[in-house]
């Protein structure tokens, strides 16, 4: 039950901003790390499984994005918000394990894609176009190389701004913005040639 405030009323809760939570962290305060792990891991998850798919080790990479988080804490820079140093490590990570791999594991990755955390800054019509999008172009994007496929989602698909996306693969915002319009360009041909394709 909250607390009442002036008058009776009840006293809104406060909310912790994430860079309050990284001070309190380096400040020796251990639960503050367990609650960016708890506000993050959904997150974390639905970043990997829209660039690598339903990867089998997504699980043990998302334990070894937390823990280079948290190794690494004390560079995150107070100018930048925290979501986008976690951005980073998870491109990393997610370029680092496609790198690896000769092809993806798609088992399930239309479903799930499709049952992530809608943005509450999109109509619900945006996000339902969103989702289609995701759906109907993944076994395509991984097709494209990485640098390119990293650069649309985070554009297209988070809706970050090219700054913002720039920010995170240390790149030039024109370098990002050829980036995405190669990726376009590249899903549209992809598209058009399996569209063409006669069913069998």
């Amino acid at each position: 039950m909250r607390a009442a405030g002036p008058r009776g009323r009840p006293r809104a809760e406060t909310v912790v901003s994430d860079e309050a939570l990284v001070a309190r962290a380096l400040a020796g305060d251990r639960p503050a790390y367990g609650e960016l792990y708890e506000r993050h891991v959904g997150a974390v998850w639905r970043w990997l499984t829209r660039l690598l798919g339903a990867d089998p080790e997504r699980e043990d990479l998302a334990q070894h994005i937390f823990s280079e988080v948290f190794d690494t804490l004390g560079r995150f820079r107070g100018e930048a918000r925290f979501r986008t140093f976690l951005y980073r490590i998870v491109v990393n990570v997610a370029v680092d394990q496609m790198k690896r791999r000769a092809r993806h594991a798609k088992n399930n990755v239309a479903a799930e894609l499709g049952e992530a955390t809608p943005d509450p800054a999109r109509t619900p019509e945006e996000n339902a176009e969103l989702r289609e999008l995701v759906r109907s172009t993944f076994d395509l994007l991984e097709r494209i190389k990485p640098k390119k496929r990293v650069a649309f989602l985070l554009r297209v698909v988070e809706g970050l701004s090219l700054e913002e996306v720039a920010d995170i693969v240390e790149a030039s915002v024109p370098t990002v913005a050829q980036r995405v319009r190669h990726a376009s360009i590249e899903l549209r041909t992809l598209q058009a040639r399996r569209d063409r394709r006669p069913e069998p």
